[in-house]
């Protein structure tokens, strides 16, 4: 059965971003020669789904850094051409993120890295995250897009492990209960 999985960033205050998307509160660290675990966790995902403003970001920040295939779903995007340069590295699609998993399951695609502060949401409403690697960088920046937003009901988490590195980010691997 195929499973979706996150390993994202917030600020203390559970801010992806600040409210025009900047993210230079995470990037000006300057803790980027440790891995954070990344490579452990994207070596068994068989695909990557984000939506448009992640996808708008990345783009922002130079060279393709995605190994697997990006799957972008975005109603707005869908339809319209993938840039050159990306072109059979990346798809737009219009799919509901449920419709995205049967898709992708079809194509033989297991484990899946859901990216993006809206779509991890709706992939967590729709019961689509198995598990969740949420990093804290230590900074408050008092506003911005939340990483979590309204749900129906309550999504219990189980405490995997937590740890914490020399920069000072603190990194906690949940279980999504059933």
């Amino acid at each position: 059965m195929i499973t979706g999985h996150v390993f994202i960033a917030t600020s203390l205050d559970g801010f992806i971003a600040r409210p025009d998307g900047d993210i230079g509160w995470l990037l000006a660290r300057d803790d980027h020669a440790e891995d954070h675990g990344y490579s452990d966790f994207i070596a068994d995902k068989g695909a990557i789904v984000m939506g448009r403003g992640c996808f708008e970001k990345v783009l922002t920040m130079g060279e393709w850094a995605y190994d697997r295939p990006v799957l972008v779903l975005s109603r707005q995007l869908a339809g319209k051409p993938v840039p050159e340069a990306l072109q059979g590295k990346v798809r737009f699609s219009g799919r509901t993120p449920k419709d995205t998993m049967t898709q992708l399951e079809a194509e033989g695609v297991n484990r899946v890295y859901v990216d993006g502060g809206q779509l991890v949401q709706s992939f967590l409403r729709d019961g689509l995250i198995a598990d969740l690697v949420v990093t804290t960088a230590p900074v408050l920046i008092g506003a911005g897009r939340p990483l979590f937003g309204a749900l129906p009901q309550d999504v219990s988490l189980a405490l995997v492990s937590s740890r914490h590195f020399p920069s000072g980010l603190v990194q906690s691997t949940y279980r999504v209960l059933r």
